[in-house]
């Protein structure tokens, strides 16, 4: 992805936000410079991956497949005792008709909840061992209450409405054409994108960035080039 195109991206979302009604905290509106000058009082927003993040899952078509990730809070895998947390946070933002590849976790269970704009269309499928499609039903709870869904079936998630996704779990989403961006939030146990993801087609999760200008915000990729003491 171009730097020119991530920062678009960040602050069409920062707009968006501010349109949803949804606070970011400071640290979404850090500068490189501010990155920069932070001390080891803030050396959580390192560690945890807290802050923005952009991918196109290395399809070159953001707009057609893409994510925008804003992490409030997180545990993490490897320093369970200095971060306890079993928790994680996160505005995921997807534009109108927007998707989100084939994928579960290993380790994370999720809620999805729409918290406003269109609605989301999910796509299901249980994981065989060997990283297939399964053609079993896929059981999961929308709004607490359960449901077989078929394999290759789909949920609808309508403002207000989340669904729990389990590990081992394929889902697929897209936000519905032409009923708007959504603003959904994440809420699950700790996760670390740059290992708990296993997608059904080989994808990148972590863009590689073109620097054709300078970065106005940072995705979490940047903290060890900008950031001193990482």
């Amino acid at each position: 992805m171009k730097r020119s195109q991530i920062n678009e991206i960040i602050e069409y979302t920062i707009q968006a936000a501010e349109q949803f009604k949804i606070p970011l905290p400071p640290f979404a509106f850090y500068t490189p410079e501010a990155w920069k000058q932070i001390t080891e009082q803030e050396v959580e927003l390192v560690d945890n991956m807290l802050g923005w993040d952009v991918t196109d899952f290395a399809t070159a078509d953001f707009t057609h497949i893409g994510l925008t990730v804003f992490t409030f809070r997180n545990g993490n895998f490897k320093q369970k005792e200095t971060y306890p947390k079993p928790y994680c946070e996160k505005l995921l933002f997807v534009r109108d008709g927007q998707i989100l590849p084939f994928h579960f976790h290993w380790y994370k269970m999720e809620d999805i909840i729409n918290r406003g704009g269109g609605s989301l269309k999910l796509t299901l499928y249980n994981s065989t061992k060997a990283g297939d499609f399964a053609d079993t039903d896929v059981v999961v709870k929308v709004d607490g209450k359960r449901f077989a869904v078929p394999a290759g079936g789909t949920i609808l998630l309508k403002p207000g409405q989340s669904i729990t996704l389990a590990p081992g779990q394929y889902h697929q989403w897209q936000g519905l054409p032409g009923s708007g961006d959504i603003a959904l939030f994440e809420v699950s146990t700790t996760n670390d994108d740059r290992v708990d993801n296993r997608f059904y087609k080989a994808q990148s999760r972590i863009p590689e960035i073109e620097e054709d200008t300078s970065p106005t915000h940072l995705i979490f990729k940047d903290y060890a080039k900008y950031i001193q003491y990482v």
